[in-house]
């Protein structure tokens, strides 16, 4: 080879080298680089399907039972079996269910009760007896098991005080008691629920059929009101506010609306407001909650240009029930504000 050329050739090969191997550089870039794109491209790909344990109990999810299931509560005991004593029975209340696990309010007729043996001999009990006769029998007319298990004390602790049930005829929903629960879905909406328990000396059963709540506490009217302070020195009202609150509903304003009425109708009459509540809750609160909403109906009236010195507000929390707080009810007749006739 011609000396000349000699270095123009050695160039030429280095040349060729260097790019060779960026050529195999960039080619193992793109590889790699295609490799973590397709990698994080599949690992964010959306989940189309929530898992089942995660979507949560609904009555429409299972299929509508037509049966014909005659009076409530439905079920008679098993043969052998009867009530321990007498049935509670209420048009309407509301009691807890596991469903899920977490204990949820469920409201309508209900039919509670301890179940023991006829023969009054407690080892002729017999607890899968009890169990399997109501899983049969609740399944003949299209009910479905939605809940077979234990609730954890967290969840004891979260909602007893809110069941004020508990301790009564055929109480369910303690740590410890393996409940199974069963819903029988009705085209109506009046969805039944049964849940059940039982140890080695007897069983509790409960039967709850959905039905929404029916107001039958009417406003007074201010001759209402006069006739009743006239008669019986206090008229007893049912005002509406804001739920926990002081605040009133319009229909609760309506309500003051007629005390107005019956206040500057007579101008000697003196009135002390007293607010009362349900023994849902603390204690505490519901004193305040009382005194609070007292000064509020009694603000309205000074609004509204009746004199202080004609009005008295005092609250008494669940101190002075009307009637045993054993029913929403009951619960709901002790809500009240009651106006008292003070001498002149």
């Amino acid at each position: 080879m011609n000396s000349s050329l000699k270095p123009l050739a050695l160039c030429s090969i280095l040349l060729s080298m260097l790019f060779t191997a960026c050529n195999n550089g960039n080619n193992k870039n793109k590889t790699e680089t295609g490799t973590q794109t397709d990698s994080t491209e599949t690992s964010a790909q959306p989940q189309t399907e929530v898992p089942a344990a995660e979507k949560g109990f609904d009555i429409s999810s299972i299929p509508v039972s037509e049966q014909e299931l005659g009076p409530f509560p439905f079920f008679s005991f098993p043969e052998g079996l009867e009530e321990q004593n007498k049935p509670i029975q209420r048009k309407f209340d509301r009691i807890y269910f596991p469903i899920d696990g977490k204990m949820t309010a469920i409201e309508g007729k209900v039919w509670k009760t301890n179940v023991t043996v006829t023969s009054g001999n407690y080892d002729d009990w017999s607890l899968p007896f009890f169990e399997k006769s109501y899983d049969e029998a609740i399944k003949a007319v299209g009910g479905v098991k939605i809940f077979d298990g234990e609730i954890s004390q967290e969840e004891y602790d979260r909602y007893h005080k809110e069941a004020t049930y508990l301790g009564e005829e055929g109480s369910i929903g303690y740590t410890g008691q393996k409940i199974k629960v069963y819903a029988i879905h009705r085209a109506d909406g009046a969805d039944i629920y049964i849940q059940l328990t039982g140890n080695t000396a007897g069983g509790y059963l409960n039967i709850l059929q959905k039905e929404a709540f029916k107001q039958t506490i009417t406003m007074l009217k201010s001759d209402q009101i006069q006739k009743e302070l006239d008669e019986k020195g206090k008229a007893v009202l049912y005002i509406n506010f804001d739920v926990d609150k002081a605040s009133l509903k319009p229909d609760g304003k309506d309500a003051v609306a007629e005390i107005i009425k019956v206040l500057q109708k007579d101008s000697n009459l003196k009135i002390s407001i007293e607010g009362h509540t349900d023994d849902t809750g603390n204690a505490t609160h519901n004193q305040k909650l009382s005194e609070s909403r007292a000064a509020t109906v009694m603000d309205e009236l000074i609004k509204a240009g009746i004199n202080t010195s004609r009005l008295k507000a005092v609250g008494y929390g669940a101190e002075k029930p009307l009637v045993a707080n054993d029913s929403e009810d009951n619960k709901a007749k002790n809500r009240r504000v009651e106006l008292v006739k003070m001498n002149p």
